[in-house]
């Protein structure tokens, strides 16, 4: 994949070229964005560019560097990405050890989730991390000679997986990388990467790829029909990765939209109704049967769909994608209930659950709390 390949995202093109033109390249960066918006095809274009420099564009020696990376087979190309114990890897995982698994995921799927990159390695009822051994193994790379004796580039997806321990190991490498060496790191969550790493790094924010770039690069590259691409690239809300699995239907949404129903229609006969309330523990409980990955992203999708029933209680029609596959449910019969007096403690009370479920509490008593504060809150008055 060439930068040209690369969906939309002109002006951060542009910006990346030029510092490599201008020699300006930051040893430290840290590119936020939804992996849908292209952040990891973004660095993987940006690392070759830096490695291939070196070489006259039409030379021999440029394309065979230029494929090397394509192929992510650059010896001085690193990748370090969350992982989990699997049946072959019983202690201590590191990337390393998932290597073959990587380059098959990302040759195959450039704008996957992370939810995606476990359940190829079959660990989605886990939560991957980038640990302490990581640390370690990111120095030995890092500070050996380049391969190919230029620079050596790295690229840390999905940073905000490095738990205290890598953090602070790496931190006097964020601050000062060794000679000729680029760090880039990757992450959906600025928040949650270590302020003194924040700080250290340079940032490049990815903003959500337009309809048209979607519909374009369905039509052309998937050969999709022209009417249902505008239809998808609506719906996907410019997340390229969404686009696809609405594209082949193999999206949670849909199981996602069937829970979301039953929980909201639940929640509001439960209010004086014994029957509903027990309904409700039961609901609560087959969601705490499922895997914690699962469980945030179900808590991330009805925050999403809130926040669609308030832009439609407002009357901000521009920004809504959200179609419902059920016929009786529709934004329009919720966004009533949904205002100025309910989203912030509804948005807080999904934003502490998923918080909750990320530092593995319990998950029955997470989703019971919360089906009873949903209940409260949807029930509140609008006060004008």
């Amino acid at each position: 994949m060439a930068f040209s390949e690369v969906i939309g995202q002109q002006q951060l093109k542009s910006y990346l070229v030029k510092t490599i033109e201008n020699g300006r390249v930051s040893h430290s960066q840290l590119f936020v964005g939804d992996v849908g918006y292209g952040v990891l095809p973004m660095a993987i274009n940006y690392a070759k560019e830096i490695l291939c420099h070196r070489y006259e564009k039409d030379s021999i020696e440029y394309e065979v560097c230029s494929k090397k990376v394509t192929q992510l087979g650059h010896p001085d190309l690193h990748f370090i990405y969350p992982v989990n114990t699997t049946e072959n890897v019983k202690k201590d995982p590191v990337s390393s050890h998932f290597s073959k698994e990587w380059r098959d995921f990302v040759l195959k799927t450039p704008y996957a989730s992370l939810y995606d990159w476990y359940q190829f390695l079959g660990i989605e009822n886990k939560q991957g991390n980038i640990s302490k051994h990581e640390a370690e193994e990111i120095s030995k790379k890092l500070y050996l000679k380049a391969y190919e004796g230029g620079y050596k580039v790295m690229i840390i997806w999905m940073a905000d997986k490095m738990n205290i321990e890598c953090s602070n190991k790496i931190l006097k490498i964020v601050e000062e990388p060794p000679d000729k060496t680029v760090l880039l790191l990757l992450t959906e969550n600025e928040e949650k990467v270590l302020t003194t790493i924040q700080s250290r790094c340079q940032k490049l924010y990815f903003p959500l790829l337009t309809e048209e770039n979607i519909t374009r690069y369905l039509v052309d590259n998937h050969s999709v029909d022209e009417v249902l691409a505008k239809k998808i690239s609506h719906k996907a809300n410019g997340n390229f990765n969404k686009a696809l699995h609405l594209l082949t239907n193999d999206g949670d949404d849909l199981i996602f939209e069937e829970w979301f129903i039953s929980w909201l229609r639940t929640a509001f006969k439960a209010r004086g109704n014994k029957d509903s309330i027990n309904h409700l523990l039961q609901w609560s409980e087959n969601i705490a049967g499922q895997g914690r990955e699962t469980q945030k992203k179900f808590l991330q999708y009805c925050l999403e769909v809130f926040r669609q029933a308030l832009l439609k209680n407002y009357k901000v029609e521009s920004l809504l994608h959200f179609e419902s596959n059920d016929a009786k449910f529709s934004l329009e019969k919720l966004s009533p209930f949904v205002h100025q007096n309910n989203i912030f403690e509804i948005s807080s009370a999904f934003e502490d659950a998923e918080l909750h479920v990320e530092r593995n509490g319990n998950p029955k008593i997470i989703f019971t709390d919360l089906s009873i504060k949903l209940t409260r809150l949807i029930h509140m008055k609008e006060l004008v």
